[in-house]
């Protein structure tokens, strides 16, 4: 039998990647732009998607400094749902959630969308009232949404610990069948080919590094490649928005802070629906490879290191520990942390800023991987019109003035 050391088996690997067709150009950048994307995740390959498939624009640029997936898009929980409280954010995170269901067909390209249900437990009095006037609001907006008592969520899911004897006992828990989980790297690949196919740009490697501005319009931008002029800019790069705003003298309304996840060896099927638990503050899911994927609450301090920190580990393995003490002979892989930016209400701000020509897609803390699809769709129709759609008004930067917050604190406390 031939036998082969780790470099040659590796060599061998990735030998075999030369002759795979691409999925997207390696695009050099052009010197103008009618639309400039920054960010080249998610939400920024979606925008300019639906740019070019709803809107007939496609003399589009999406720059990523990195390549692409690496941001935010790949370093996320994968966690889909649309349960939230307050109509407007049902309202967006439902469109999100419908476009979700249709998605492998639209791009047609499998992002391995898998509706295995999302269970939110409720552990105090106070969390049973807040999930039951969050199943109402759900289904007075056409949002599937269920309350299960303790033996209804233990049938759902019959590892966790029901036990009255726990720190904190499950009293019930709010259930969205249609919620679920995605594959990031396949969302991501396929906007971008799907894009790359009606005529954008995908420029890889390429940080912008000023957002020139005239007479209080947007003019261009300076990147690490060269200079590139556009009509309008717009950002939808995740924990950095407040960063890119800056260069244009804009300054948001928003906080960034490390939100970390970590992953344990796999093991067999085990876990079949998605966990999440305010209260004792972890959310759990398992992935096809048979890895637990494990997340908490973002880290309190700010930071845009890509890392989190080990009390935060702590904590959460002791709270999957008390939901599921069958867990507590797993080993820990790895961990990683994503950049999120949270505003005040814990809602995204999606329109025009107050520079001519310069939009934001950002400040969705822990819930953007879910609302790719619709923040992609809202998104392109502002950034196209020039005026917001009618899902993403109530989202303006402007309600910070006004005062109509849109509190989802509560619904986006542990997570995702």
């Amino acid at each position: 039998m031939q036998r082969y050391s780790m470099a040659a088996l590796a060599r061998r690997a990735l030998g075999q990647h030369r002759s795979w067709t691409p999925l997207w150009r390696k695009a050099a950048p052009r010197p103008y732009y009618r639309v400039v994307i920054i960010g080249g995740g998610g939400h920024g390959l979606a925008t300019a998607y639906y740019l070019a498939k709803e809107h007939g624009i496609r003399d589009v640029a999406v720059l990523e400094k990195g390549a692409i997936g690496l941001g935010n898009t790949g370093r996320n929980t994968t966690i889909i749902r649309s349960n939230y409280l307050w109509d407007e954010s049902t309202r967006i995170y439902e469109h999100s959630l419908k476009l979700w269901e249709g998605l492998s067909a639209e791009l047609n390209f499998n992002v391995m969308l898998s509706q295995r249900g999302v269970l939110n437990l409720a552990h105090t009095e106070s969390d049973v009232r807040e999930g039951v006037r969050r199943v109402n609001a759900n289904r007075l907006n056409g949002v599937d949404a269920e309350w299960l008592d303790p033996a209804a969520v233990k049938r759902f899911c019959p590892i966790l610990n029901i036990s009255p004897d726990a720190r904190y006992p499950v009293l019930g828990a709010t259930l969205q069948r249609r919620g679920g989980v995605a594959r990031h790297d396949a969302v991501a690949w396929g906007y971008a080919r799907a894009a790359d196919a009606r005529g954008v740009d995908i420029i890889e490697n390429c940080e912008v590094t000023a957002i020139r501005t005239a007479e209080g319009r947007v003019t261009g931008v300076e990147t690490s490649r060269g200079d590139i002029a556009a009509d309008k800019i717009a950002i939808a790069a995740a924990g950095h928005s407040s960063v890119l705003a800056a260069m244009a003298g804009v300054r948001l309304p928003l906080q960034s802070h490390p939100l970390q996840a970590l992953v344990s060896e796999p093991v067999k099927p085990v876990l079949d629906c998605v966990v999440m638990s305010n209260t004792v503050h972890v959310y759990l899911s398992q992935s096809d490879k048979g890895e637990l994927v494990i997340g908490a609450g973002i880290d309190a301090f700010n930071s845009y290191a890509q890392r989190g920190s080990f009390h935060v580990i702590e904590g959460q393995m002791a709270a999957l520990l008390e939901l599921v003490p069958a867990f507590s002979r797993l080993k820990m892989l790895r961990s990683w942390a994503g950049i999120v930016d949270v505003s005040p209400d814990a809602s995204p701000i999606i329109g025009k800023l107050p520079v001519e020509g310069l939009y934001l897609n950002g400040g969705w803390g822990t819930g953007g991987f879910k609302a790719t699809p619709g923040a992609g769709h809202v998104f392109a129709h502002t950034v196209a019109r020039d005026e917001p759609h009618p899902l993403a008004r109530p989202f303006a930067l402007e309600r910070f003035a006004s005062g109509a917050l849109i509190d989802e604190h509560g619904a986006a406390a542990v997570a995702h």
